[in-house]
């Protein structure tokens, strides 16, 4: 009797840790202790209690077993283990509770009381564990903790994958680090790498900045990752959207690719593009593919585009450099043309209102073009209204008429603003002017030919009213008859009107648009069944001698659901719409 009790627990032991083959075919188990007896009030089961030389201890094939006392059913070919038990595989994984049984028929094992599960990098607490020996899958309904190498995880539901070393957290999902915290709907952990994924709204807060996604990957120990649906970072002042973000937070680091917005909360403003970098302690944004910087002034929207824009400085000194192809553009009120203006590079001082176009730059306001080797803008930093416009060296205004262009030239443009509207402009030193005077009819009364050392004009709705000469040196008005073709241009004069641009659009007008790359998606996991089997209640075979009851081990309404998709096809159709979603710039 006591031989073949010991021989039908181990059996069923051999069973519950998975080796394959059948009963004939088991290797006998080695009882290193325990004390075998036979109690009437258990006509069913042989009992293994531990003795003076310890607890009830068993070895088979890198198996072992404590605990402190142990029932054999043999005819249900069932297991019960009470006090301090403890299972262990090799140096891979142990678990410990108070109370465990096992179902040899369906290899199905459950745990209560403390239950610790460890394996070479974390331990997973709950009060209840169900273990599938045929899935390789355990599973907890009721809350529990997982502590890795560098954090603790927490959940309502979760699912640990043996093969693959995974765990599925479901339903209030936590994870505490020093240096940040993450909550989400649903993320899967493996345990050898540290890898999170996301799914469903999801956080990751630090002192320093908040990430949200709906999709993305966390490397746990390496503090990086990688976010793909409705995505975007927080940063004291700034906040970074795109379709796909990089995060690195040793570095301080965010890349964000297609449909970029990085939004300045305290500046009012924001940048868009189709890739982007910001470096959170340099206090630095990078930008390109058709970055624009949009600034609110006075009501109305500034915006500067160029091939790249690097932004820098903290909040109440932020500094924007564009370069190369540069673009500037301010829709107009009602009925009035907007302002806007293109160089090779742009410089944005916005604590000292000032921006400057540099290199071959030209400037329209109402109908009024300007060209020099340097254009400064000046705001009022208090009211935000542009102040004063300066033009540096071969200054020229240029206003186009039905018969030419009315001229002004000289070595420098001072020009300056009411209601953001040019009223004033002074030429000075070496001033020339070519003019079509008019009467109050518009009726031509002749072409003005000037020279003087200081010009200025006045201009009312952005029409040239008045000229008043400083010093005047020569010049006279002549009949159009009298000034032939040739002599109406002045020297070094250019008229770039058609470059003028009269919609945000325009920004672009002339640049291909940008190769943008596909997102790599994060697909959503493989549905991988449900834990339970969907059996009825009646058809559940359990021992009467189980703590469990059939509905124990059924799939209940409340119990939380993973997102997943049905198939690799759906995965792919998924995949394809993340990468048809890149728009194309525009």
């Amino acid at each position: 009797m006591k031989i073949n009790s010991i021989y039908s627990f181990f059996l069923l032991f051999f069973l519950f840790f998975g080796v394959n083959g059948s009963a004939q075919e088991k290797q006998k188990v080695d009882i290193q202790s325990g004390y075998l007896e036979i109690r009437p009030e258990f006509p069913d089961a042989a009992i293994y209690t531990k003795d003076e030389t310890g607890q009830v201890y068993i070895v088979h094939e890198g198996v072992e077993m404590w605990c402190d006392q142990a029932f054999v059913y043999l005819k249900n070919n069932f297991v019960k283990a009470y006090g301090d038990v403890r299972i262990t595989q090799g140096d891979t994984v142990s678990m410990n509770s108070k109370y465990a049984e096992y179902n040899g028929n369906t290899q199905f094992a459950f745990a209560s009381g403390d239950v610790v599960l460890t394996e070479p990098k974390t331990t997973l607490k709950t009060d209840t564990l169900y273990f599938d020996r045929i899935k390789q899958q355990a599973y907890y309904r009721t809350g529990g903790t997982v502590q890795d190498t560098s954090s603790v995880l927490t959940s309502r539901s979760g699912r640990y994958f043996a093969e693959s070393k995974k765990y599925q957290f479901l339903q209030n999902v936590k994870i505490v680090n020093p240096k940040y915290t993450v909550n989400s709907n649903q993320l899967d952990f493996y345990s050898e790498t540290g890898d999170a994924y996301l799914y469903g709204p999801s956080t990751i807060v630090s002192e320093t900045s908040t990430v949200y996604c709906e999709r993305g990957y966390y490397d746990t120990r390496g503090d990086t990752g990688y976010f793909v649906k409705n995505s975007k970072v927080d940063y004291e002042n700034r906040t970074l959207y795109g379709d796909s973000i990089y995060f690195d937070r040793n570095k301080s680091f965010a890349s964000a690719t297609n449909n970029i917005r990085v939004l300045d909360t305290i500046n009012k403003s924001v940048i868009r593009g189709h890739y982007a970098e910001v470096y959170r302690e340099k206090d630095s944004v990078f930008i390109t593919k058709r970055a624009v910087a949009i600034t609110v002034r006075d009501g109305d929207s500034i915006y500067v585009h160029a091939d790249t824009l690097r932004v820098t400085g903290k909040p109440e000194n932020r500094i924007v450099k564009g370069f190369y192809r540069a673009r500037l553009f301010k829709p107009g009120k009602v009925g009035d043309d907007p302002t806007s203006g293109k160089c090779d590079s742009i410089y944005v001082n916005e604590k000292r209102g000032i921006t400057k176009l540099l290199r071959n730059p030209v400037l329209w306001s109402g109908e009024n073009q300007m060209i020099g080797d340097t254009i400064h803008i000046l705001s009022d930093t208090i009211t935000d209204k542009l102040d004063t416009l300066k033009v540096f060296n071969n200054a020229f205004l240029v206003q186009k008429d039905s018969l030419g262009f009315n001229q002004v030239k000289g070595e420098r443009l001072i020009g300056l603003f009411t209601n953001n509207e040019l009223d004033t402009v002074n030429i000075n030193k070496n001033a020339q002017v070519i003019y079509y005077s008019r009467d109050d009819n518009e009726k031509l009364v002749g072409i003005n030919n000037t020279v003087s050392s200081s010009i200025q004009m006045y201009l009312e709705e952005q029409q040239i009213t008045g000229i008043r000469f400083i010093k005047k040196a020569d010049g006279k008005v002549y009949p159009p008859s009298m000034l032939p073709e040739n002599a109406r241009i002045l020297p070094g004069f250019q008229w770039r009107g058609d470059e003028r641009l009269y919609s945000v659009e325009d920004l672009f007008k002339g640049k291909p648009a940008p190769v943008l790359p596909k997102i790599t998606g994060i697909p959503l996991p493989k549905d991988e069944g449900e834990f339970f089997e969907d059996i009825p209640e009646d058809e559940i075979e359990l021992p009467e001698e189980s703590k469990l009851s059939p509905k124990d081990l059924q799939n209940r309404p409340d119990d939380p659901k993973p997102e997943t998709l049905e198939s690799e096809a759906e995965r792919d159709s998924i995949q394809q719409k993340v990468n048809d979603s890149i728009q194309t710039g525009n």
